[in-house]
């Protein structure tokens, strides 16, 4: 099944989309070029068919094989124990930030799990693997953006000290998205923090770029700046 999927990689393969995204992930040459509405079609085809025999032999040689294993994980219709010991499993394979944000934009079921999959994510906000940490950090931003949670997060994104660029980027990208949804409680999580210049001021420029706060807000954001 492995090689006939494979091919099939193959033959839905753009060449000029496999550029384009190689540009977007410099560190991953086994890119095939596959759209990403493609591999979510596949992954739904897999989840309603063989996707155990599809996960327990599934090859991890090129970007779309990987991505399709973490699209099939959240697509199959399991209970929520199973379901986490799959993702037990595929975490680890995780090596670059688009896999990383697809499979966690992917786990929709979040929302209805919301403190089981809190403690789910509590190991990979502490751990020393930049996208494990990276993986906890999005889950955060996507899914928990509300009064319940807000201090807690701000609590991990203080912890937080990995000299990655992708873990920085997501800790920032994760404020500026706390900024749009709680900006009172952000704004003075900003005015102190533990945070790390460089992510401090990348979150004040994702505040910043953002279309959501007024003139006057971003241009107050921009005086936060730390030289």
């Amino acid at each position: 099944m492995n090689q006939v999927l494979r091919d099939e990689l193959f033959s839905l393969a753009d060449v000029q989309y496999q550029i384009f995204t190689s540009r977007l992930l410099p560190n991953t040459n086994n890119i095939l070029g596959v759209r990403l509405p493609i591999l979510r079609k596949i992954a739904k085809r897999i989840a309603k068919n063989d996707w155990i025999g599809f996960l327990h032999n599934a090859g991890d040689g090129y970007f779309e094989e990987v991505m399709l294993q973490g699209m099939v994980i959240a697509y199959i219709k399991v209970d929520f124990k199973e379901r986490l010991r799959y993702m037990s499993m595929f975490i680890p394979k995780i090596d670059n930030w688009s896999v990383c944000d697809s499979f966690c934009a992917s786990l929709k079921f979040t929302n209805d799990y919301k403190e089981e999959m809190w403690d789910f994510i509590q190991p990979y906000l502490k751990s020393e693997k930049p996208f494990a940490i990276r993986f906890g950090v999005v889950m955060l931003l996507m899914y928990y953006t509300d009064k319940q949670y807000v201090g807690r997060a701000f609590k991990h994104f203080d912890e937080i000290n990995h000299d990655n660029y992708y873990v920085k980027m997501a800790v920032a990208w994760a404020i500026s998205i706390y900024y749009n949804k709680l900006p009172n409680e952000t704004f003075t999580y900003l005015q102190s923090n533990k945070l790390d210049d460089f992510t401090y001021n990348k979150a004040l420029q994702k505040i910043t770029e953002s279309l959501v706060p007024a003139k006057e807000v971003k241009d107050l954001i921009r005086t936060m700046k730390r030289k």
